[in-house]
């Protein structure tokens, strides 16, 4: 399934299929010569026409972060282990955790031959402070440059937890470059300048390549090219795997329990991870409409749905059970609250217990069975991307099952621009996306993302990533005190974790379907060195950044 890709505007099935065919005729595998045989193609989901955007902080780029922009160190969210080093090679705290130092790499330059200093990490993370949409880690510290390569970045209370968000989720632009732009929240950087191991190399609508960095401080790439192509939809995906003619996808093929058998030269590797979600646009007092502002209707539908349908006919069994809570059941196991009223999501519906949550909110049923409130019947909209057909399958599966609850509820499919410009700006009642990690294997970060009041905006302004714009007082303070509170302090921090989960339960503004299995095909008999179950060195979403760019650097064509 897609989670985050960068899935753009669906045309026509023919015009989409002349494209597909006429870009998949010169991305063969196989190739006639070694540099063919060193570009990696990679298909995330993009369907229609890509619109240049390689600004790493904005909600609707393409690529950049990771690869052409880097940031301080590279964590590994899919378990508990050190960051690599990145631009940074050292970091510390004080005793009381409101000074963090960081030592910087030396001898690295832009892709335009200036030098990296510490004035670059300086004016980066003042920019994000002055531009709240480009802030999606909450950052409230003051950095400031002690000689080239040590930068002090000072926080006015404890905020130990702040580490790996500034350290892995930063990612540090030139100054000389960007200062002279005058909204850099909103410029599209078609022409992006970086430290990374990648450059921007050719673009068109259909598809864009990026190319080593010969002058990489880590040395250059031994992947040469990485071209990204924009097909059709899933099918299409599956259809370009099948023929050999991709090497990286993540995403649903048929029968994905036997690729190997089925797609000779390919593996797969299965990561449960992301969680998937019906986002809500939940507050009202945000300028949000539509039923789905009452916490009683999105409470009916979180009983109402059958999961273990919902799992089988979109994703193939390749979900697994979801927390309302949202610490993961496997990797956050002691942390999931007991206070939450269910630990795990039920996989089976219950429709009385639907029932009760909506008659006691006032609802009744209409002569059409469907429920209604002061004359207005239940009936929303999901938005969902066209050609992502897992996730078309699931709210095609939920709609019917909602009904038979006595809620209506209609799928409209969205080229990947309208759909994120509506999530972004909170135009929409539901949508289906997934809730993915932070920079390190923590609960504590995707509550900051998607649960903070410093990551949210009003109706008609770009929220990031905290999309259904609800709030909570309780959850802001537990938040704020987890910043302070040690890793060690396993007692400390589930008080406050016990805070946020039975707030988000109760109130359910991302309604948890399933945590999403998480299934990346590719070319292993083209290129070595991917990730593994027993060396998961990086999450192998080929949409994950910065993971990607970890897993860029380490592939090697294949001898």
């Amino acid at each position: 399934m897609f989670l985050q890709g960068n899935r753009r505007r669906a045309r026509t099935a023919a015009a989409g299929a002349v494209a597909a065919a006429t870009l998949l005729a010169g991305c063969s595998g196989g190739g006639d010569s070694g540099a063919a045989d060193e570009t990696l193609v990679v298909y995330t989901g993009q369907s229609g026409d890509y619109q240049a955007n390689f600004n790493p902080y904005s909600p609707s780029r393409l690529d950049g972060d990771g690869t052409i922009f880097e940031p301080l160190f590279f964590y590994n969210l899919t378990k508990n282990e050190e960051p690599a080093p990145r631009l940074g090679t050292e970091y510390s705290w004080n005793e009381d955790g409101t000074e963090l130092s960081v030592t910087l790499r030396e001898g690295v330059t832009w892709g335009d031959g200036e030098k990296f200093t510490a004035d670059d990490v300086v004016f980066t993370l003042d920019m994000i402070t002055k531009h709240p949409t480009m802030n999606g880690t909450g950052y409230k510290g003051r950095a400031t440059a002690v000689d080239d390569t040590h930068v002090e970045i000072t926080f006015d209370k404890p905020s130990f937890m702040e580490a790996p968000q500034v350290l892995g989720r930063v990612w540090i632009v030139p100054e000389h470059i960007w200062s002279r732009i005058d909204d850099p929240s909103k410029d599209v950087m078609k022409k992006p300048v970086g430290t990374g191991p990648f450059a921007l190399d050719t673009f068109k609508a259909q598809a864009f390549t990026l190319k080593a960095n010969p002058g990489y401080w880590d040395g250059e790439p031994a992947v040469k090219k990485i071209r990204y192509l924009s097909l059709s939809g899933n099918q299409a995906g599956a259809d370009a795997l099948a023929a050999g003619k991709i090497d990286w996808q993540t995403g649903p093929v048929p029968d994905m329990r036997n690729v190997e058998k089925n797609y000779p030269g390919y593996k797969a590797v299965t990561v449960p991870l992301n969680q998937t979600v019906l986002m809500t646009c939940a507050a009202a007092g945000k300028g949000c409409k539509g039923p789905q502002t009452d916490p009683a209707v999105r409470r009916a539908i979180y009983h109402a749905l059958d999961r273990t349908q919902i799992n089988e006919l979109a994703f193939q069994g390749t979900s697994s059970r979801i927390s309302p809570g949202f610490a993961l059941p496997e990797r956050d196991k002691a942390l999931i609250s007991g206070k939450l009223e269910d630990r795990l999501a039920p996989m089976e519906p219950d429709a009385a217990r639907a029932a009760d949550v909506l008659e006691e909110a006032g609802y009744r049923k209409n002569g059409e069975g469907i429920y209604a409130k002061d004359g207005k019947p239940l009936e929303l909209t999901i938005k969902v991307v066209t050609g992502w057909t897992d996730y078309i399958t699931a709210v095609d599966t939920m709609s019917q099952q909602l009904k038979k609850a006595g809620i209506k509820v209609t799928a409209q499919q969205l080229s990947w621009n309208e759909w994120s410009d509506a999530r972004g700006q909170g135009e929409y009642e539901l949508l289906i996306d997934s809730l993915y990690q932070g920079p390190s294997a923590d609960p504590y970060y995707l509550y900051n993302y998607f649960y903070s009041s410093a990551t949210t905006a009003k109706v008609g302004e770009a929220a990031n990533p905290n999309f259904s714009r609800w709030t909570d007082r309780a959850v802001d303070r537990a938040l704020d005190e987890l910043k302070a509170i040690s890793r060690e302090d396993t007692a400390e921090r589930q008080k406050r974790f016990d805070t946020i989960q039975a707030a988000i339960e109760k109130d359910m503004p991302y309604i948890p379907v399933l945590t999403a299995g998480t299934t990346s095909e590719y070319n292993a008999g083209k290129f070595t060195g991917w990730p593994t179950e027993d060396n998961m060195y990086a999450f192998p979403a080929v949409w994950q950044r910065p993971d990607h760019s970890q897993i860029f650097m380490n592939l090697k064509p294949a001898e």
